[in-house]
């Protein structure tokens, strides 16, 4: 590591505030030269000041750096990096290019902003992108922590921050309104709802143009800087501004007792293909920084949106874990989400490797021990690793619960089987791992994809206002409309629909593994039907929350399964047992209408589980009932003393508020069967004698 006097050092990389200056380091293995650029504003046409940066005394192996004394916080600069132009043998160097550093904690956008004057020949000065100089020093974190719930006791809320407070019936100020301090003026709403966790949809700076011609990209999955908080959403628009905004939403959500996951994208970079702009990567070391084809001139495509990082190249892996490590350390986040994360397997030729470095540093790396770590365990190639992820600390998006559940309640044919696996934990797809059953995050519907309420409102995917000709999006939704689709004023199948969307959560929330729900299911959310609304901000796309009333009855229901849920037997997360080790030790029965003989043909509809909370010295006994008529279900036995030994706590049969009870306010259940309406879930409980063996209690 070099140090001349104002040479600089070549760590740490970006713009390192010390005493009289800021110290400023790149990487760039093939460049000639490199300027270093400051403005005044954003929006400037010229720079204030250029330092050209001498290669033969400010250039240490790869690394371009140099001092800059008097610099303060919040100065907005970029680079200018010289080099070969020839794509053929994968270099795209282009000086007139303003670039983001890639370590950038600050990115500042001109109102001006023009992804197309990244993407076309010429000086792009006024219209990019630009870091700023951010000193982390000054914050006061009031002494928060990360909240390292167990992840058995984490109930997850994949939310967006803006669409979650921009509508005017969030009744927040305008100002405010989809922003981080918008999110915090909604705590109370989370709170009361019971959720533990909020799995944030992207919040690294991202290029809102990288999208169809007149929309905007609404998720976020399009990211320029991975150190960045993404200026938009933050109220504060100064230099500075969403970097304290984003702490003080994350320290306000501790306080409430709400972890926060990042949705992390480091598979793909918003530059796109090879017709995309150059933004920041592709103009400083394009062929370390993205996994090039054969033809070094275009760009491998395994996430689907153009191109793909080259996470195992080693200056790659090294800027992911600082990224992981800066938003842990600076940002006191929780953990993270990976999209796409099988791409992270894959080499710079793009063949899968049995022992990904990257993953295996995520795996490892101190400081990150102890916070979530969650994969999804698949990309748009093809590769399919859920059940098949590396190491011992990575939970997965189990894309085989969504698919098998849905099936189930939709009266699949064959499906009663894989759902019965899947309450259970998935044992099939997990067990010979000998992890926890909460390695896998159960989920019905996310981000992609229909909403809870779409999933039983529509038969077909209606993507139409897209742009692509309805071409996009999912079209394996196992889903049904229940005879009309889209909105209906048919009552019967309005309380079909209700009824579906309670057999729903029930399901996700009382099965074994960790619960995520998505924003507004519990209120029936809708995107009418458009299963891929990356790119409507908009309306379509926004938390409603009128919807609270107009739906009151499901966001109880929500509400009350929630609680429960948090109450369930656990145990200390030291002396938990493996899945196989639950699934081999538990007390549990499996049942069809008839006691311990379930059915498991193609045919079958119907499936009923008991179980025991131990801790609690009670039965639980759920039956699920997928078919289009009513069923009557023998009960089991309980020696307790009661007349009526069995209590209803659900039945989503029923009419609200009936179809839930408060728990210890559940009604006796008379007689020794039990007869399930037409597909509904039904959720018993049985306070149990001492002594009495498990087995009996749970089969006699």
């Amino acid at each position: 590591m070099q140090s001349d006097g104002n040479c600089g050092l070549s760590a740490p990389l970006g713009a390192t505030v010390r005493d009289g200056g800021v110290n400023f380091s790149l990487f760039s293995r093939k460049a000639t030269g490199v300027e270093l650029l400051f403005f005044d504003r954003e929006d400037d046409s010229r720079p204030a000041r250029v330092i050209a940066i001498d290669p033969s005394i400010n250039r240490t192996y790869h690394y371009w750096h140099v001092f800059v004394p008097n610099v303060k916080p919040a100065q907005i600069y970029g680079y200018r990096v010289h080099g070969a132009f020839d794509p053929a043998i994968g270099l795209r160097f282009d000086p007139a290019k303003i670039l983001l550093d890639p370590y950038a904690r600050a990115v500042v956008v001109p109102r001006n902003y023009s992804r197309d004057a990244a993407r076309t020949a010429g000086d792009n000065t006024a219209a990019a992108m630009k870091s700023a100089v951010v000193d982390l020093s000054g914050y006061d974190w009031e002494g928060d922590k990360r909240l390292m719930r167990p992840s058995s006791r984490t109930i997850v809320y994949e939310m967006h921050v803006g669409g979650f407070t921009r509508h005017p019936s969030s009744g927040i100020d305008p100002p405010i309104r989809g922003t981080y301090r918008g999110l915090i003026e909604k705590i109370p709403y989370l709170q009361d709802l019971g959720i533990t966790a909020v799995e944030l949809l992207p919040v690294f700076q991202f290029d809102p143009q990288d999208c169809p011609a007149g929309l905007t990209n609404y998720w976020g999955y399009a990211p320029v800087a991975f150190f960045s908080p993404h200026r938009a959403y933050s109220s504060r628009q100064d230099a500075l501004g969403p970097v304290d905004e984003f702490r003080d939403m994350v320290k306000a959500l501790h306080r409430a007792g709400i972890e926060v996951i990042l949705d992390v994208v480091f598979n793909h970079t918003a530059e796109g293909d090879h017709t995309g702009p150059t933004v920041s990567f592709r103009g400083i070391d394009n062929s370390a920084y993205y996994v090039l084809e054969q033809d070094r001139s275009r760009y491998a495509n395994y996430s689907g949106t153009g191109n793909t990082l080259n996470a195992n190249h080693s200056t790659v892996r090294r800027l992911i874990m600082d990224s992981l490590r800066y938003w842990v350390q600076e940002m006191h986040v929780d953990g993270f989400r990976f999209d796409l994360a099988s791409i992270l397997a894959r080499d710079s030729s793009g063949h899968v490797m049995a022992n990904p470095p990257v993953l295996w540093d995520i795996e490892s790396d101190p400081v990150l021990a102890g916070i979530k770590i969650i994969a999804e365990a698949w990309d748009a190639a093809g590769l399919y690793q859920v059940g098949n992820f590396v190491g011992d600390s990575w939970k997965e998006w189990n894309g085989k619960f969504r698919d098998d559940v849905r099936s189930f309640f939709r009266a699949d044919q064959g499906s009663v089987r894989r759902f019965a696996d899947r309450c259970l934990g998935s044992p099939e797809i997990y067990a010979h791992k000998e992890r926890e059953a909460e390695q896998s995050l159960n989920f019905l519907t996310c981000h992609d994809g229909f909403t809870l309420n779409d999933l039983v409102s529509y038969n077909e995917k209606h993507n139409e206002t897209n742009g692509e000709e309805s071409r996009d999006g999912e079209n394996d939704n196992r889903s049904s409309n229940w005879g009309v689709e889209g909105p209906t004023d048919d009552a019967a199948i309005e309380k079909l629909r209700n009824r579906q969307v309670k057999n729903f959560l029930t399901t996700t929330l009382f099965s074994l593994g960790m619960p995520m729900m998505l924003m507004g299911d519990e209120v029936r959310r809708t995107q009418h039907g458009n299963n891929n609304a990356y790119c409507h901000d908009n309306e379509l796309a926004w938390f409603h929350w009128d919807l609270i009333e107009k739906h009151a009855d499901v966001h109880r229901f929500a509400r009350l399964l929630i609680a429960r849920r948090l109450l369930r037997d656990f145990g200390p997360e030291s002396d938990r047992l493996s899945l196989i080790e639950l699934i081999r030790e538990a007390s549990k029965g499996w049942h069809g209408t008839k006691l311990n003989e379930p059915d498991w043909s193609d045919h079958s509809h119907s499936v009923a589980f008991s179980a025991e909370l131990q801790q609690e010295n009670r039965l639980v006994h759920l039956i699920f009932n997928a078919y289009w008529g009513p069923l009557e279900f023998q009960l089991p036995t309980v020696d307790n003393g009661g007349e009526n030994p069995w209590r209803r706590w659900v039945d989503t049969s029923l009419e609200p508020p009936q179809e839930i009870v408060e728990w210890q306010k559940s009604p006796g259940v008379p007689g020794h069967t039990y007869t399930v309406g037409p597909r509904s879930v039904v959720v018993l409980w049985a306070d149990i004698g001492l002594g009495k063996s498990r087995l009996e209690r749970t089969t006699n």
